[in-house]
């Protein structure tokens, strides 16, 4: 029975982009406490944007956003051929992951260390300049262990919400777009759903997590809101031929019979 089960295309296909999009998703949630410089890593100056009357805006972006994309990319090809309820199980699944990583870390951070943990990263046999650099960097291990996984609840609430309630447009725009335009326009209804979700998500997030988490003003809000979205604007546009390269090869591995049929279930079971 179990073999029957595995040997079946469209169970392991199900199974390798929900593994994907699971990890994608989780890691993440888990490598977002970094913000980072696009400008800075690229090599250029910031681009000192002002926007709603903020001044000295630049792409000053949480890590999470590299995986983002690729998570929207797969919810879409989720869609595509799983239909609605494909891509809810998932999402569902996924947030519920996510809480309880978040919540293994809170366990884990409120254990008390061992005597030695602290320091531990500070190899003895290290040269002594070493071992001074590393100090003056982290001089206790478990201080940085608690900063890094003990993301606040206000963060965690507020893109936990912005996640769930993307993913949810998200499935609504693209079966809507696909029975205006049929099989065509694969970047249509695609990179348009990813586009709206990620518009609805980019401000969500922000509003919980710093309007009325941290007491950030509304104009603040929007112009790191605008920032943050036309980052994954541009992101959707650039993804959009990774899209069409695994929709070729998801094509020829599923077969154009079992293919057709798959799509034509997930569109009739999203209505």
């Amino acid at each position: 029975m179990m073999s029957n089960t595995l040997n079946n295309k469209a169970t392991r296909l199900f199974i390798f982009l929900g593994g994907f999009f699971v990890a994608n998703a989780l890691i993440a949630e888990l490598i977002g406490v970094k913000i980072f410089s696009l400008e800075h890593t690229l090599g250029m100056p910031p681009l000192d944007l002002s926007i709603f009357g903020i001044e000295h805006l630049s792409f000053n972006l949480t890590v999470g956003v590299l995986l983002w994309p690729f998570v929207f990319v797969l919810t879409d090809i989720i869609n595509e051929y799983y239909g609605k309820r494909g891509v809810q199980l998932l999402s569902y699944l996924t947030a519920g992951l996510i809480v309880y990583a978040f919540a293994m870390f809170f366990i884990g951070i409120h254990l008390v260390p061992a005597d030695f943990w602290p320091q531990s990263h500070i190899s003895p046999a290290l040269p002594q300049s070493e071992q001074d650099n590393l100090r003056a960097l982290v001089s206790d291990y478990d201080a940085a262990f608690k900063l890094v996984f003990g993301q606040g609840l206000w963060i965690i609430l507020g893109s936990l919400v912005a996640f769930l309630l993307g993913q949810i447009i998200d499935v609504k725009v693209f079966h809507r777009v696909k029975e205006i335009t049929g099989e065509r326009w694969i970047w249509l209804r695609a990179t348009g759903s990813t586009l709206v979700s990620q518009f609805i998500d980019s401000f969500v997030v922000l509003f919980i997590a710093f309007y009325i988490g941290a007491d950030w003003s509304l104009q603040l809000v929007f112009a790191i809101g605008v920032v943050n979205y036309i980052y994954k604007f541009m992101m959707a546009v650039v993804m959009t031929p990774v899209l069409y390269g695994v929709h070729y090869i998801i094509e020829k591995y599923l077969g154009d019979e079992l293919a057709s049929t798959l799509k034509q279930q997930a569109l009739a079971s999203s209505h």
